[in-house]
């Protein structure tokens, strides 16, 4: 596949993980709505770091380690670096049921409304870097 195809590839999948997200907030499944607001965060940065390195990105959920190795950690604004570092937990913590019981405490349905309206704000903010 060349890079244009992979990009594509990326933003595809990151587009039905926030409808995913959008459909976990519809249905009051707040655990997996910061889960695939995570995801959605995660591919789009693959996406970004096919176009800026053109290659495979490392098989890491780490968000912050590939915004940094896709040349993206200098263009995020401070609320963007702040939604990296919100995200992060939610990928882990959502896997494991010690985690579980005190993370859905703290997801409640504004809580993921707001990440939501956040992740939609990145997402769409990554596809014009990409466009450009």
């Amino acid at each position: 596949m060349d890079t244009g195809t992979k990009i594509k590839y990326w933003l595809d999948i990151a587009g039905y993980d926030l409808d995913t997200a959008n459909a976990m907030l519809n249905t009051s499944r707040y655990l997996y709505v910061g889960f695939f607001c995570h995801q959605t965060i995660e591919k789009s940065i693959k996406a970004y770091y096919w176009n800026t390195i053109n290659s495979e990105p490392p098989y890491t959920h780490n968000l912050l380690l590939l915004a940094e190795q896709s040349q993206l950690k200098p263009l995020l604004t401070e609320s963007r670096d702040r939604l990296l570092n919100r995200l992060m937990p939610l990928n882990i913590q959502a896997r494991y049921p010690q985690d579980r019981e005190e993370l859905m405490k703290t997801l409640t349905n504004s809580v993921c409304r707001e990440l939501i309206l956040q992740t939609e704000d990145f997402f769409e903010w990554i596809k014009q870097l990409l466009i450009k």
